[in-house]
């Protein structure tokens, strides 16, 4: 074989190798003395197999044919350029030949098919990122990181080969692409490649001949990098040295990041994590900026033209076959938005200055006399309260209000995020900032645009070029755009995240209609929060988005993305209901003062709220939340009995304040909790019949252990005051007791002359949809009840509901007082909270909304083993992931990243129980059909394509 290196535009087309199986088997015993087996592997170029002795065990390693057009020197450099970066990152699993029985697995072979150039190189454990699923913020980032890494450790290597001109080099791209689209049969796809290739050429050409270079591997891809198998484990390993050559060095940046683009939910900003690990151990120079995204164009066209002609060359090659689709949408990922605003999202992620963009310095385009104002549509405004956004038409009709009261013209800004006719329940993140200022007159206008880069568009019709006088009708929506760019190529609305793209090729128009451009303050919210409030007060996410409205089961950010909630028990009856607001609107006016006053709503709504419950549970405890009425209910159990001993069911969380924190033994919430009990307080068995001690039929069982329990106390001397439990077990995420479980334990415990405390703090007010309170689905009635969250449908309130006689027995404690549980406000937000779950059919709609979705739930677990069972009742269902259904092994670290990939879906969701594995679904009781079905869908999606 000639030692000339390759050159693509020699040899052009590339078929593979395809040598039988037996064949290479039969090779590898006469030439290296293996015995072994063979399993082909895919390859585009090269032909690959998995090699294992014939006895089973471990993988030897790969066997690699090489392409017969390349040389020995130029295999050889490969494998010089492995050893380079394996000695200078130790810490990468990187490939080399590997030992046999007679020296180095290497050489060459005379074959059925001529003189072929073999070698087995060791096998690399792990899983490769093959595919399109979800690639996570984190793992962008690794690739990033291992493409520096592969960079920085050959930037001074070279070889005599790595003059070898590839098909995949970026240096030859436009030749290349020229070349293989003279062969490409349609039509359309060479012209859409041909407008991309173009459009690259012309950012790229004036800084190509700056570009430094070096020795690369120029494929460190999602296919060549190899992460350990488990959970949340980042990729470790690089393989496939094959494309090695001397070429841009920012070229290795762009080929790894086009292979992020194809992956599930990807665009250009997806990618920024790779970008900013690669520049911060590579830093990347101005030019390199300008020249990156037109190679992660020209990288895109390459694999198409390139894959379709591979195909037409050798149908039998599944690999190329495979990729063509996902190579497809590569390219029209990386063509989405315009080069310049691309370019500008990776300057100002690497916190690099951009071309300022253009700004407006004239005078207003409006007539003299016309005095505008402005339409504030941002998640703050007034005019998006009571759900008014979600119409599609919300933004006219906001305008046309304003005129009909007066306006001579209504302006919305340019290049805020709205609100206003913004879509919920979305996958994506919806584009929500407009692009131009817009105004509306309340008459017939003239508009003239000095300024070249200032056009109009009236209604959905044509832009008017500058320097023109445009007539404008009334109460239609005119948009001003300020941009450098063809107005055309630029949408009326983008995404938040693509501003900073944006604001480099667009310009505020706001100020040529009059009205000054909106200040952008500082994003350093979260930076406060966390310097001011306590660290254990925590935040749902780490970096969570800002929420400033609620509306039923949605919550809303400041960009206006809304987010389906469906964790938030505390805003029972939906966010922002009208009828709260009108209440708290109308008492605040009247009064709000301390308990210990007289007036009608503390007694009106202790007699609604006691007329849930059963007639002898007719005395009422007004406090502010679930711990301080959990504390209390103790409280009274100890001064009712004269006893000091308190009996709680194990792995549960009550409150934090002293005694509720006391019988809390979630380690979730403590890791310490048993081990930090006060003697007082003794536990029982949490009454799992998933994954507790007994489990199936066996749950039975835990009853009788409980009265066991109780009566050794007793016979020590440490009779209970109480028993005190959830009445569904909520903190694992809805489980039912066992049938008749508290039925036994609370006669048990009268017996022996203790209370019966039910904490009804998360389950109760209606949300289990068949009950109203948990304690009715096991046929009991307790001593004490124990409520908050929903009573208050997101206003502080909580209750305690006794019998009079035990609630008397307070006096042996003291006096009672809380200043403003039970007062003028509390208790009309409570009077409220019960109407608004009467009127609207609230506990119905738990009960067939809620059925519906574990029905939905309990589908998933058919097709996904990740899903070990759907607990729960009405809108208090818990989904439990396990590794092993058999062993039940907690799916924790999974747990925590389907949440993180729900909230980029639009999905608010969170963990609990003791292992963290299971979502707590508790969405409002106002949640519709539509949006569970939406939840399920997400779910669906995310443990279809990875997390």
């Amino acid at each position: 074989m000639t030692e000339t290196l390759f050159d693509y535009f020699s040899h052009g087309e590339l078929p593979t190798p395809t040598l039988p199986t037996a064949e290479a088997v039969e090779l590898l015993r006469e030439v290296h003395g293996l015995e072994v087996e063979l399993q082909g592997l895919g390859s585009q170029q090269d032909q690959n197999f998995l090699v294992r002795p014939v006895d089973g065990g471990e993988p030897l390693g790969v066997l690699k044919i090489s392409n017969p057009v390349f040389s020995e020197i130029e295999i050889e450099m490969q494998d010089a350029a492995a050893a380079a970066v394996a000695r200078a990152e130790p810490g990468l699993r990187i490939p080399e030949v590997v030992d046999g029985p007679r020296g180095p697995v290497a050489g060459w072979w005379q074959t059925s098919q001529g003189r072929l150039h073999a070698r087995i190189i060791s096998f690399v454990s792990g899983a490769t990122l093959t595919g399109s699923g979800y690639l996570a913020p984190r793992v962008i980032e690794r690739l990033g990181e291992l493409a520096a890494a592969v960079s920085v450790a050959l930037a001074e290597e070279t070889h005599p080969a790595s003059g070898r001109v590839l098909q995949w080099d970026l240096r030859h791209a436009e030749r290349v692409i020229a070349e293989i689209a003279a062969t490409e049969p349609d039509a359309e796809v060479r012209e859409y490649c041909a407008a991309a290739t173009a459009a690259a050429l012309a950012v790229l050409s004036p800084v190509a001949d700056g570009l430094p270079r070096q020795l690369g591997h120029f494929d460190v891809t999602d296919d060549n990098v190899l992460r350990p198998h488990g959970v949340g484990t980042l990729p470790d390993a690089v393989i496939d040295f094959g494309d090695v050559i001397d070429s841009w060095a920012v070229g290795e940046i762009a080929v790894t990041v086009s292979s992020v683009l194809h992956h599930d939910r990807a665009t250009s900003v997806s990618t920024l994590p790779a970008i900013a690990a690669f520049d911060r151990r590579r830093p990347l120079s101005d030019d390199e900026i300008t020249a990156l995204w037109p190679l992660v164009v020209l990288r895109g066209v390459v694999l198409v033209l390139s894959g379709r002609q591979q195909v037409r060359l050798d149908d039998a090659n599944d690999y190329a076959s495979g990729a063509l689709d996902r190579e497809f949408e590569i390219l029209r990922r990386s063509v989405a938005v315009p080069l310049e605003v691309a370019t500008a999202r990776i300057r100002h992620a690497l916190g690099r200055p951009s071309a300022p963009a253009p700004a407006w310095e004239g005078a207003s385009i409006l007539p003299e006399t016309i005095r505008p104002v402005v339409l504030d549509a941002t998640t703050l405004s007034p005019l998006a309260d009571e759900g008014a956004w979600l119409d599609d038409d919300a933004l006219e009709r906001a305008a046309r209000r304003l005129l009909d009261g007066g306006a001579d013209a209504v302006v919305l800004p340019a290049l805020v995020p709205t609100l206003l006719g913004a879509p919920s329940r979305t996958p994506e993140e919806p584009a929500t900032v407009p692009t131009a200022a817009s105004v509306w007159f309340a008459a017939p206008a003239t508009l003239t645009l000095p300024d070249a880069a200032l056009s109009v568009r009236v209604g959905d019709g044509i832009l008017h070029s500058p320097a023109r006088t445009v007539d404008v009708p009334a109460r239609t929506r005119v948009r001003v755009l300020l941009t450098r760019l063809d107005p055309a190529d630029v949408p009326d609305a983008v995404r938040p995240s693509d501003l900073p793209g944006w604001r480099a090729v667009i310009g505020d128009a706001t100020a040529a209609l009059g009205v000054a451009a909106p200040a952008a303050g500082p994003d350093d919210l979260l930076e406060r929060r966390e310097a001011v409030v306590a660290e254990v007060q925590e935040h749902y996410y780490s970096r969570p988005p800002r929420i400033e409205r609620g509306w039923r089961e949605y919550l809303v950010d400041v960009d206006g993305r809304v987010y389906l909630d469906m964790v938030n028990n505390v805003a029972s009856v939906g966010h922002a209901h009208p009828r709260i607001h009108a209440a708290v609107s109308r008492q605040t006016r009247l009064l709000n003062t301390n308990s210990r006053f007289h007036y009608a709503a503390i007694t009106e709504y202790g007699e609604r709220l006691a007329a849930t419950l059963p007639d002898e549970l007719d005395t009422v405890f007004f406090v502010n939340s679930g711990s301080e009425a959990v504390d209390l209910a103790i409280r009274l159990g100890l001064a009712a009995t004269g006893r000091t001993d308190v009996v709680a069911m194990a792995e549960a969380y009550h409150g934090w304040t002293y005694a509720s924190d006391a019988v809390s033994t979630s380690i979730a919430d403590n890791p310490n909790a048993l081990e930090t009990r006060p003697d007082w307080v003794h536990t029982v068995d949490a009454a799992n019949s998933y994954r507790g001690r007994h489990r199936g039929a066996d749950a039975a069982r835990y009853a009788p252990e409980a009265v066991a329990r109780l009566r050794a106390l007793a016979a020590e001397g440490h009779a209970p005051a109480a028993f005190l439990s959830e009445t569904f077990y909520g903190n694992a995420g809805g489980v039912a007791l066992p049938d008749g479980y508290l039925r036994e334990v609370y006669a048990t415990v009268r017996e022996l002359g203790g209370l019966a405390i039910a904490d009804e703090v998360q389950v109760g007010f209606g949300r289990l949809g068949w009950w109203f309170w948990g304690f009715q689905q096991q046929g009991v009635v307790p001593d004490i009840v124990a409520v908050a969250k929903s009573i208050g449908g997101g206003f502080p309130l909580g209750a305690v509901i006794t019998r009079r006689e035990i609630a008397d027995r307070y006096r042996t404690q003291g006096y009672f007082f809380s200043s403003t549980g039970g007062s003028p406000l509390s208790s009309v937000v409570g009077l409220t909270v019960l109407d608004i779950i009467r009127n609207e059919g609230l506990q119905e709609n738990a009960r067939v909304v809620g059925g519906h979705l574990k029905a939905r739930l309990e589908a998933l677990g058919e097709r996904h083993p990740l899903v070990g069972t759907v607990h729960g009742s009405g809108l208090y269902l818990g989904l439990e992931f396990v590794r092993d259904r058999e062993t039940l092994e907690p799916a924790t670290e999974e747990t925590a990243a389907i949440c993180d990939r729900l909230l980029e879906l639009g999905v608010v969701m969170q963990p609990t129980g003791d292992h963290q594995n299971v979502l707590k679904i508790k969405p409002p009781l106002c949640v519709s059909r539509d949006s569970v079905d939406y939840f399920a869908d997400m779910l669906d999606r995310v443990l279809t394509t990875g997390f």
